[in-house]
C-alpha cells in the first residue's frame, strides 16, 4: 500500500484515463481536422476533448484541486506552493496519433506538495493501464510490475531522444554501448515502459515538459528504476519550462553509467 492512502485518487485518474482513451480509439484514424500548433507539434480533436473529459471526471470528484494541462494551461493555486495539483496530458503522442501509428498515451499524475505521488498512464491502443503511487508499488493492469535487472549493459535497450545537432559522439556512444536504441515519439509511453521492462532506460536531452514527466516518472520510480535529470539530480520541478526538461530514468545497476554517456 502506498504511504498515503490515495485509494480514490487511483480509481478516479484510471476511469478518468479510460474515459479519454475510449475518445481516442472512437476517432483514431477517423480525424476530419489537425491542427498545427508548431513546426513539430499538432493538435486534434481528440486532444481536446480528450482533456475536457479528464478535468471534468477529476474536477467532479476533487472540485478544490488545481490542474496543469497540456491544452487548458493551469487552473486554481498552483505551482511549487499547490498543495494538490493535477498534472495531465490527454494525449501523449499526437503526431503518432495523428498519423496512424499506435504508440500514444493518456497521462494523469497527482502533485502534493510539489512532488509526485500519484501515475496513471495509459496505452489506449493496447488497452494497457499502468498506476502507481508513492510507497505502493508500479502495477500494470492491477498487476504488479517491476524494472528488468539485465547484467550487462550490451543487452539493454534505451528510448534515446537527443538533439539532431552537437549530440553526434553521445549518438555513436550509446549504439555501441547497448544493444539497440529506440525513438518512439511518446515520452510518457516510453519513460513508463520501464516499469516493467520493456525498455532499460529512458534517455532525453531536454525538450519535455512538466506533463510528459509527472505521471510516468512515479511510475518509473515504484517500478524500482532511478529517475534523475539528464544532470543526474532531482527529476521533478513543477516551475521548469515548457521544453526544457532532460531526463535519465534507467535500472539502478547501469543509471550512472547512462549518465556518463549522455554527458560524453
Amino acid at each position: 500500500m502506498p504511504d498515503n492512502d490515495l485509494t480514490r485518487e487511483l480509481t478516479i485518474a484510471s476511469e478518468a484515463a479510460r474515459a479519454a482513451g475510449a475518445i481516442q480509439m472512437q476517432l483514431y484514424e477517423r480525424l476530419e481536422r489537425v491542427d498545427f500548433k508548431s513546426e513539430k507539434d499538432v493538435v486534434t480533436e481528440a486532444d481536446r476533448l480528450s482533456e475536457e473529459v479528464i478535468l471534468e471526471t477529476i474536477g467532479r470528484a476533487f472540485p478544490d484541486d488545481g490542474f496543469l494541462a497540456e491544452e487548458s494551461g493551469e487552473s486554481g493555486a498552483w505551482g511549487a506552493a499547490a498543495d494538490r495539483l493535477w498534472v495531465i496530458d490527454p494525449l501523449d503522442g499526437t503526431v503518432n496519433y495523428a498519423n496512424g501509428i499506435p504508440f500514444f498515451a493518456v497521462s494523469v499524475g497527482l502533485v502534493i506538495g510539489g512532488e509526485p505521488v500519484l501515475g496513471v498512464v495509459l496505452d489506449p491502443a493496447r488497452g494497457e493501464l499502468f498506476s502507481a503511487a508513492s510507497g505502493g508499488g508500479a502495477y500494470l493492469d492491477g498487476r504488479p510490475v517491476h524494472c528488468a535487472d539485465k547484467e550487462r549493459i550490451v543487452d539493454t535497450v534505451v528510448h534515446l531522444g537527443l538533439p539532431g545537432s552537437g549530440f553526434a559522439r553521445q549518438t555513436t556512444d550509446f549504439r555501441h554501448t547497448v544493444r539497440i536504441v529506440r525513438s518512439m515519439g511518446s515520452a510518457t509511453l516510453g519513460m513508463t515502459y520501464l516499469a516493467n521492462g520493456r525498455f532499460d532506460a529512458y534517455v532525453q536531452y531536454q525538450g519535455l515538459s512538466t506533463w510528459d514527466i509527472c505521471a510516468a516518472g512515479v511510475i518509473a520510480l515504484e517500478g524500482g528504476a532511478i529517475v534523475t535529470s539528464h544532470l543526474g539530480n532531482h527529476w521533478f520541478d513543477i516551475g521548469m519550462p515548457s521544453k526544457s526538461i532532460g531526463i535519465v530514468a534507467a535500472t539502478p545497476r547501469h543509471h550512472q553509467v547512462f549518465l556518463r554517456l549522455l554527458a560524453g
